[in-house]
């Protein structure tokens, strides 16, 4: 199901800074305890439930998904209800062989932001630096909760104690390896 994509970038542009890139606040309101993820699984048919679930939290009956920034398209914006299964996901953002490769988001999108009609919760994601971000728990439960149910999600100490390397006197550190 698709939505109005004026409405679907307004409610978006609520909840995030649309012109901001990690590492920077992409958040503009929700203050909760992050939890991260992979990007490449935010966009698979594995990641729906855990995003009808965070909806579901909420009291919302749709997921709304912007594409903010993508290699050849101009910013698909696309609606599911809670009740769309994980194939009815992958059918609006995968891809198959009746359209160009660029038209799936999963290969074109660069960076997206999912979030839904309440505002209260969000999921940012970009390619570079591999990085997807959720926020929004009800509480500290319910973030535990979700963590343990749709992993793998880490915190924020996980990030940064597996994507830095320890400081070195020894020089100038790598780039962050992400987390497995």
């Amino acid at each position: 199901m698709t939505s109005n994509p004026d409405a679907v970038r307004a409610r978006t542009a609520a909840v995030f800074d649309l012109d901001t890139r990690l590492p920077a606040q992409v958040f503009r309101e929700l203050a909760d305890e992050a939890v991260f993820c992979e990007f490449d699984l935010l966009l698979t048919p594995d990641a729906w439930p855990a995003l009808a679930a965070l909806a579901r939290l909420h009291g919302d009956r749709q997921v709304d998904l912007l594409v903010v920034e993508a290699d050849g398209t101009t910013g698909p914006t696309l609606s599911l209800s809670v009740e769309a299964t994980p194939d009815d996901y992958w059918a609006q953002v995968g891809f198959d062989s009746g359209r160009d490769v660029l038209e799936s988001i999963t290969i074109a999108a660069r960076t997206v932001a999912l979030t839904s009609p309440s505002g209260r919760w969000g999921c940012w994601g970009e390619r570079d630096p591999e990085l997807a971000v959720v926020r929004g728990f009800p509480d500290e439960a319910a973030r535990h909760d979700w963590r343990a149910r749709y992993g793998p999600c880490v915190d924020a100490a996980d990030v940064l104690a597996s994507w830095l390397p320890p400081p070195s006197a020894a020089g100038p550190s790598q780039p962050p390896t992400p987390p497995t």
